[in-house]
């Protein structure tokens, strides 16, 4: 026994002195704020996904009825996910080529570039508020300023948000706005690309969007793929914007999926059932993740000659 406990001391000992526990004793505050927070709650929502948990109840297990009525009796489902995805393919494209057109601009050496960059980025800021989604309403109203712009060049007022056919465009242009995030990344990577292949370029009589296209294009895809995934990402997860413009009109032209779960969460008191159309979003966006990184192989090139098998 004593020698059982002599070798668990010093056992206890080396592993104290090892730089791989001191490592895990520094990590143990983020460890644990994962498992409190993101790890417990994500497998709790699964749990509650099987039931029809609710506030004014005891939760009982239900099985997979909740995706079963989801499926088969939810009308709003399928309207929901399918301006889901016209959202994602109306913002996502259009932030990041202006993202990209905005970096090309400030990656050019002129005096009082910082406080340009300052002024492009302050609309991810803001844009995530409560009074510049308000601001937004009021601009794009039929009595606001872009009427008024309208107006003066002859043209008759438009109803930006009253327009099934416009209310979603019209909204997802306060996503667009939203391009200081991709717009730092794309800056970072094109002060990255090597600038004696632009000389060598030019030397050899390539004009500046032929350069773009087989130069700037190719170097800094890592981060265009980056870029797409988290804005499409957050781009799934929308609701601010469409809540607080429209509240999902005309119609439910704005509807989106976040704006179900809410609903159904919070006005109807489902917690089940808005925990299994959260699952059902999360399997979506890990889909669509996976097949863009999938794709990726094909167009992302590394400097460092890695592949992406």
């Amino acid at each position: 026994m004593r020698n059982a406990a002599k070798k668990l001391k010093v056992y206890i000992k080396n592993v104290w002195r090892s730089k791989n526990l001191i490592a895990f004793v520094f990590l143990m505050p983020w460890i644990l704020g994962f498992l409190i927070f993101q790890a417990v709650p994500f497998i709790t929502s699964l749990c509650y996904s099987f039931t029809n948990l609710s506030m004014l109840k005891e939760p009982v297990w239900v099985g997979l009825d909740n995706y079963k009525d989801i499926f088969n009796f939810n009308r709003d489902f399928k309207r929901s996910l399918k301006t889901t995805l016209v959202y994602v393919g109306i913002s996502v494209p259009l932030k990041l080529a202006f993202a990209l057109f905005i970096a090309m601009l400030l990656n050019m050496k002129v005096k009082g570039i910082g406080f340009f960059k300052t002024i492009f980025y302050l609309p991810s800021i803001l844009g995530g508020s409560v009074g510049i989604a308000i601001l937004w309403r009021f601009l794009f109203s039929r009595t606001g300023f872009m009427n008024l712009l309208l107006g003066r060049i002859g043209i008759g007022a438009v109803d930006w948000l009253g327009s099934p056919n416009l209310a979603l465009p019209t909204v997802s242009l306060l996503s667009v706005w939203q391009f200081g995030s991709s717009m730092i990344l794309f800056l970072a990577a094109l002060k990255q690309v090597p600038q004696d292949l632009y000389e060598a370029a030019t030397v050899d009589g390539a004009s500046r969007p032929r350069m773009f296209v087989k130069i700037t294009i190719p170097m800094i895809t890592p981060i265009v793929l980056f870029n797409i995934v988290m804005q499409m990402i957050n781009g799934f997860q929308e609701f601010s914007a469409p809540f607080l413009i429209t509240n999902g009109g005309p119609l439910k032209a704005t509807y989106l999926y976040s704006m179900m779960v809410y609903e159904n969460a919070f006005s109807f008191l489902k917690m089940g059932y808005a925990s299994a159309l959260s699952w059902i979003m999360f399997l979506i966006i890990m889909v669509f993740t996976a097949a863009i990184f999938w794709f990726s192989k094909y167009w992302v090139f590394y400097q460092d000659g890695g592949d992406n098998e």
